[in-house]
């Protein structure tokens, strides 16, 4: 990272370390004595990145870097220069562009629902950010081939009214934002020599996923000057659908025939079978990309093979990913070290139910951001309020939890799963930022050869605390909330695990059917190796031979097929005779316990025998099993079926638990419900009335 001043390009495969390689570029221009960090401006995709970048900075003595986002960089730019571009006063940003695009599909007489409006809008976003008008909207996607959520004249109308609505309004929305910018320094030019006697070196990262309006504003804060280091990986270009596009990172070395090129592919994040397993997918990728592939080299020691296994259907798949998170956090991996990735949102809902019937927290990515949480929101009023009386005089470690207190929050007191553990552990990191936030205080302290050596010092207060939250608030910087994630795997994007389930691996579902085109097919595989490669140790890779129980049967994703993974069926063979049938076997048989035969129904393997060999189940005690369940998920405000299941409830008519140990056999019943629902369902068990289960139950709460 020692190359001069200059173009410089990195290709980066996943797991290579390319935030360290770009912050230590950075540091060493700034100590080398090039430029000041106040003359740096260095572009992310995320806030999240943005702030990881300044702090790994920090870390390395180098302050006042421009750290944005493409949007976030604009704006400021904007708000702080744009009163002679507008004239009029600077336009106030669209609180929400899907309102607009439904007046505006109004108002051009075309029938839409919700769901269609969100269509239009992305359509709307992808047309703008790639530089095209609605006068040309038509035109060009008949061009390119691309499908469109409506008749293209009737798209190209609804995108002229939103244009026209938002002006007369007096709105901009994030393209506009972007657009306006690059306007502005092209047509002023006072702003545009205060712009680049500021900021004189440009880092851009994930640069094969810039747009061509991100890419145009790039090229007016540059003006005639190649001082940039840019950083991408062509197999992880996975957002073609907002515009994004991985030819400016292809043809980099020709627009700059002496840029330093870089090739970073030690994978220091996984294991060498998952390492494997990604050069295995994105080896017979095809295209423009492939040209720039990078095969990685993984760095760490051997591990677990990568899993993969088959399930009946989605729901047998989901309940069992849950049981494994469930056992993973039993067996000490931390909950916020396992994810749970999937192609779509709409997948979310069955994961979210299963773990919070093994009482497993989770972190749903795509919900509200982290600081506008209303039990984060609170939290921080109450640290804010703390800190101007005599808490605030407290060591940082004793003031956050006394401050908290006020919003119910205790260290230690985590309730089981579902949405109050939710709450609970978002607060919970507010209070892990404290402690981050008192080492890296004490961290810079130790590095101030000038400090005050006389006297004690006490560590960073409650209120220079609550002023770091401000700052990560206003940039979107949010810490890691402890819950298993959930995410599609288009968010999933520059994250990572120590353990992660990649779910509902049919084709169809990955790759989608919606993807028609060879390119299309291409991103998709590219968005699996970027799954995979968010793994560091442990993988598991599943699908459901059905949607619902009974439902017709699906093929294994086209592109894991071939490789015929232990679990997953295999691809037919061909041979003279033609090809042959493959036979399909659940990955996991269990007996049954009457007469011995396999199961293979859902239903039965859970209640450990054919519906041919029925257990006698005690009538009575079902009854009123599922009389004290309604009682209690009444009064903790949740679905019945997140205390049990009907087939556990089955299970336990049908088997009498005698015992803690004969219980915690029975399926759906982990350590936390036998912690909590136990004594009450012995209880029952033994005769006891439901008004006695739910009093023992209220007990152990």
């Amino acid at each position: 990272m020692t190359a001069d001043a200059g173009p410089v390009c990195i290709l980066a495969g996943a797991g290579t370390g390319k935030t360290r390689a770009v912050t230590h570029r950075i540091a060493w221009r700034v100590r080398r004595g090039d430029l000041r960090g106040q003359h740096v401006t260095a572009v992310t995709f995320t806030a999240r990145a943005a702030g990881e970048m300044r702090d790994r900075l920090r870390g390395l003595g180098v302050t006042g870097v421009n750290a944005r986002t493409f949007h976030s960089a604009a704006l400021r730019q904007l708000r702080y220069f744009g009163a002679r571009h507008f004239r009029g006063g600077m336009p106030e940003l669209v609180d929400s562009a899907l309102k607009f695009v439904a007046i505006a599909a109004a108002r051009t007489g075309l029938k839409t629902s919700r769901a269609k409006n969100f269509d239009l809008a992305t359509e709307i976003e992808w047309a703008a950010s790639s530089l095209i008008g609605p006068d040309d909207y038509a035109a060009t996607i008949a061009k390119l081939g691309r499908d469109a959520p409506a008749a293209p004249e009737d798209v190209a109308k609804v995108y002229a009214a939103y244009v026209e609505g938002k002006q007369r309004a007096g709105l901009m929305d994030f393209a506009d934002v972007l657009a306006h910018t690059a306007d502005m320094i092209g047509e002023d030019e006072a702003a545009a020599d205060r712009i680049r006697s500021q900021y004189r070196f440009f880092v851009v990262d994930e640069y094969q996923d810039v747009t061509p309006l991100q890419q145009r504003l790039l090229d007016a804060w540059l003006g005639d000057r190649d001082d940039l280091t840019v950083v991408g990986d062509a197999s992880q270009t996975i957002y073609s659908f907002t515009g994004a596009t991985s030819r400016y990172l292809l043809d980099f070395t020709r627009r700059y025939p002496d840029a330093a090129l870089v090739r970073l592919v030690r994978d220091y994040r996984s294991t060498p079978q998952v390492v494997g397993l990604a050069n295995s997918i994105i080896g017979e990728s095809k295209g423009r990309e492939a040209a720039m592939r990078l095969e990685l080299i993984g760095q760490r020691p051997s591990g677990r093979e990568v899993f993969a296994e088959t399930f009946k259907d989605e729901a047998e798949e989901a309940e069992m990913v849950a049981r494994r998170c469930s056992q993973l956090i039993a067996d000490g991996t931390s909950p916020s070290q396992i994810a749970v990735l999937y192609r779509t949102n709409a997948q979310s809902q069955a994961y979210e139910e299963a773990m919070a019937s093994y009482a497993v927290p989770t972190v749903v990515t795509g919900a509200a951001r982290f600081f506008d949480r209303p039990e984060v929101r609170q939290a921080v009023v109450a640290l804010r309020a703390a800190a101007k009386n005599d808490i605030g005089e407290l060591p940082l470690a004793e003031a956050v939890p006394a401050a908290l207190e006020a919003v119910g929050w205790r260290p230690g007191a985590a309730p089981s799963g579902g949405a109050q553990r939710e709450q609970y552990e978002a607060v919970a990191a507010l209070a892990g930022l404290a402690d981050q936030f008192a080492r890296q205080y004490e961290a810079s302290r130790e590095d101030e050869s000038t400090a005050d050596s006389e006297g004690e010092d006490r560590g960073p207060t409650l209120e220079e605390f609550c002023a770091e939250l401000g700052r990560r608030a206003s940039e979107q910087h949010a810490p890691a909330v402890e819950g298993v994630t959930l995410a599609s795997l288009h968010s999933a994007k520059g994250l990572e695990w120590d353990a992660v389930f990649l779910v509902g691996l049919a084709d169809g579902t990955l790759p989608t059917t919606f993807a028609r085109t060879d390119e299309a097919r291409e991103e998709e595989r590219r968005l699996l190796y970027v799954g995979i490669t968010r793994a560091r140790e442990w993988l598991q890779l599943s699908y459901g031979l059905s949607r619902n129980p009974g439902g017709r049967e699906r093929k294994l994703s086209r592109f894991l097929a071939p490789l015929g993974l232990g679990g997953f069926p295999r691809a037919p063979e061909p041979s003279a005779a033609g090809p042959r049938q493959r036979t399909k076997k659940p990955a996991k048989v269990l007996d049954c316990s009457g007469c011995g035969k396999p199961l293979t129904d859902a239903r039965d393997r859970k209640l450990g025998h054919c519906a041919d060999c029925p257990a006698t189940m005690d009538e009575e005690l079902f009854e009123r099993l599922r009389e004290w369940r309604v009682t209690i998920a009444k009064e903790g405000g949740k679905p019945a079926f997140t205390v049990f299941t009907d087939v556990t409830l089955i299970a336990i008519a049908e088997r009498c638990p005698a015992s803690d140990t004969e219980l915690a056999s029975l399926h759906g019943i982990g350590k936390s419900k036998l912690d909590k629902y136990g004594p009450a369902v012995l209880c029952l068990v033994n005769g006891g009335t439901v008004e006695e289960a739910v009093a023992v139950s209220s007990d152990g709460n």
